[in-house]
């Protein structure tokens, strides 16, 4: 679903298919709206676990308070409110692919949590002491500069180089202008479809 042809995107096709044939972990960076998602969603259909569930998850729009037990599950009574235990996204996603987008806003605490579960597929439901197994692929997408984020103190150095197995530097619309046509006409065919015309 990813539509250019651009000489400035090419680069970036040509790393893809090196990703696709294998099960690491890949960050993608890139400026906000030029379409990160896409990228994921396309190494997860394209890739060794395309017949496998894919999560997407924004990050930065789940509170931080909820973000492990969304994460990682909850056994029932672990906080005010949860009346019952609930599966969390590594567990719903164990064989496929999990997108964790805009992860330069994950909290610390949760970071933590993160790089268990990279090291070693290992994760702890909140309330419970249990230790469950995970196989997931993680995908990872920021727009943040990392380098400067883990010299203030916001995100793990060790995070970051497990996270970054197979970086991915996403180009923005005005760095492949060529591809804005080939855009526009897909988008006018979608809509097209959708309104019979």
């Amino acid at each position: 679903n990813i539509v250019g042809n651009s000489p400035a995107i090419q680069p970036v096709f040509a790393r893809m298919e090196k990703i696709l044939v294998t099960d690491s972990t890949v960050l993608i960076l890139g400026e906000s709206g030029t379409g990160k998602e896409l990228v994921a969603r396309a190494i997860h259909f394209n890739g060794l676990r395309k017949d496998k569930p894919l999560i997407a998850i924004n990050c930065g729009a789940i509170p931080a308070e909820l973000l492990e037990s969304e994460l990682f599950g909850h056994e029932k009574g672990s906080f005010t409110g949860a009346t019952g235990a609930r599966k969390g996204y590594f567990e719903e996603a164990d064989g496929g692919t999990i997108f964790l987008d805009e992860v330069g806003e994950l909290p610390l605490t949760t970071q933590v949590r993160l790089l268990r579960v990279l090291e070693n597929g290992e994760f702890i439901k909140v309330g419970s002491s249990d230790v469950q197994k995970t196989n997931v692929r993680i995908v990872a997408a920021t727009n943040l500069n990392m380098e400067e984020a883990i010299q203030k103190g916001k995100f793990r150095e060790d995070l970051y180089y497990r996270l970054s197995v197979f970086p991915l530097q996403w180009k923005s619309l005005r760095q492949r202008s060529q591809d804005l046509l080939p855009i526009a006409e897909r988008l006018l065919t979608k809509h097209c479809k959708k309104q019979n015309k």
